[in-house]
């Protein structure tokens, strides 16, 4: 109980709006009100830039070693509470109970990686250009930090970002998804317990709406903020960066996708049904790297999508917390309108409904696993993201045809495809433009490797060694009048 908070984090203090305003935070498989949080404005957003540049002063002071026990013992906390981390996750989103703890261990697993890392921050010694001259590069925090996370992975978001930026000696305001605030305010909980200090993690609330802009804009103009981190819709991140550029932050973005999956007739069939529905169907389809176009070649489409419709009808769908289910509700109506306008326009252009195709016997946010066969290159589901329980199946003949289309969209965050042929293997993970691929394999994130994309879904990457680089700069030191004569 005590990691369901009904305040934010501010400062080291649990408080509520300054307005006294307070908004609902929906269970999306019942539309219950769960809790009342605070509904935050750019005033709070502005306390709480004053509370993290207060305490940067003394964070980036300590030793890189201090930093790490302090998220080591969050980590830790984070373990331990795993399963009551996963409860109010499930609860406030949607997605089962198993992927939820699945979804804490991997959100934990960030602040780990950087407990790890926080003392590797190295620098440089370069060869002088001139005698009597000592060269140094050395690494310093970037400062205080905003981060905007979503709602499809309400934990691991923030901990990808927000144990860098600790790491690296950054103090951090972190705004979540108006969906889903209490597993942010949870984790903040459990990092004031782990000795975080006081206003170098905060957490502001708020709905979505005026709010939610003021609070965008208050934390890319501020001066005092000098680094802005922000996984969500490319649109959106297309504004911050046009906001942020006003006082020239640091700016790291994870946006939109298009994933393309393409299965050569060489393929594992097996493998890529399961590699499918694990990329697919995970967080009922909601995820930025969810596979979005299926492309399959001529010679074994039939079989395969007999294979995946056969495999995608038997998935259960229900309340998160339901024993068994592994398709939760689609986090708001939005969400569902969306899936049935991408739907409706691939049957309308020729599709064939394999399995599923409308909205589930449950009623509310719930829509039956969808498989589509047949699907033209016009069909919308072909250029925009469904984010959404839908397989969309396209037909193709040669690998330079299957290239092609993979690459006609401006998004660049994931790609996959199976092929047991060792040279299209690497012709073809060279030739997909994405900043992530994913060969015989539909799960591929992971602490230890680099997240991020190309083209418009984004710039930067969380994650591996390189994710502590995003908040940190290069200062280089000449240091001369060094006497050469002496010695």
């Amino acid at each position: 109980p005590s990691l369901l908070r009904s305040q934010a984090y501010i400062g080291g203090k649990w408080v509520s709006a300054l307005s006294n305003k307070t908004y609902g935070v929906i269970d999306p498989a019942t539309q219950k009100v769960l809790i009342e949080v605070p509904d935050m404005n750019a005033e709070d957003t502005r306390l709480a830039i004053h509370a993290a540049t207060d305490a940067l002063v003394g964070w980036k002071k300590q030793t890189a070693r201090y930093r790490a026990q302090v998220l080591r013992r969050w980590y830790d906390l984070l373990m331990a509470n795993q399963d009551d981390l996963a409860r109010i996750m499930t609860l406030e989103c949607g997605k089962p109970l198993a992927e939820s703890q699945g979804e804490v261990a991997y959100g934990a697993s960030f602040i780990q990686w950087f407990s790890e890392e926080a003392p590797r921050a190295y620098g440089d010694v370069i060869p002088p250009f001139s005698a009597g001259r000592r060269l140094l590069v050395v690494k310093q925090p970037v400062g205080v930090c905003g981060l905007i996370t979503p709602w499809n992975f309400p934990i691991a978001m923030i901990t990808r970002k927000a144990g860098a930026a600790l790491a690296a000696g950054c103090s951090v305001v972190v705004k979540p998804a108006s969906e889903t605030p209490l597993s942010a305010l949870a984790v903040a909980k459990l990092g004031e317990e782990a000795g975080v200090p006081p206003g170098v993690l905060n957490v502001v609330t708020t709905t979505k709406g005026k709010n939610t802009q003021e609070i965008g804009e208050e934390l890319t103009t501020n001066p005092a903020v000098r680094k802005i981190s922000f996984t969500g819709s490319t649109a959106v991140g297309k504004l911050l960066m046009k906001q942020a550029a006003g006082t020239v932050k640091k700016v790291s973005l994870e946006l939109g996708g298009n994933a393309p999956f393409i299965v050569f007739n060489d393929a594992d069939l097996d493998a890529a049904v399961d590699g499918c529905l694990n990329s697919k169907f995970r967080n009922t389809g909601q995820t930025c790297v969810c596979v979005n176009r299926i492309y399959v070649q001529s010679g074994v489409y039939s079989t395969f999508a007999s294979k995946l419709a056969a495999a995608v009808s038997a998935l259960k769908v229900g309340h998160g917390l339901d024993p068994g289910v592994k398709i939760g509700p689609l986090i708001t109506r939005e969400g569902v309108e969306k899936v049935r306008r991408h739907v409706e326009d691939a049957v309308q252009k020729g599709a064939e409904m394999v399995t599923g195709g409308k909205p589930h016997e449950k009623g509310g946010n719930f829509w039956e696993p969808t498989v589509l066969t047949g699907v033209g290159k016009e069909a919308v589901v072909a250029r925009e993201e469904t984010f959404g329980p839908v397989a969309a199946l396209f037909k193709f003949e040669t690998e330079a045809e299957v290239i092609h289309q993979a690459n006609a969209t401006e998004f660049g965050l994931a790609g996959y495809f199976y092929s047991t042929s060792i040279s299209r293997i690497f012709r073809v993970a060279e030739a997909l433009e994405v900043g992530m691929v994913g060969v015989n394999e539909g799960l591929i994130s992971t602490e230890v490797a680099p997240f991020g994309g190309i083209k418009e879904s984004g710039l930067g990457r969380e994650g591996s060694k390189y994710g502590m680089d995003e908040y940190m700069e290069e200062k280089y030191i000449c240091v001369g009048g060094i006497g050469e004569d002496s010695v």
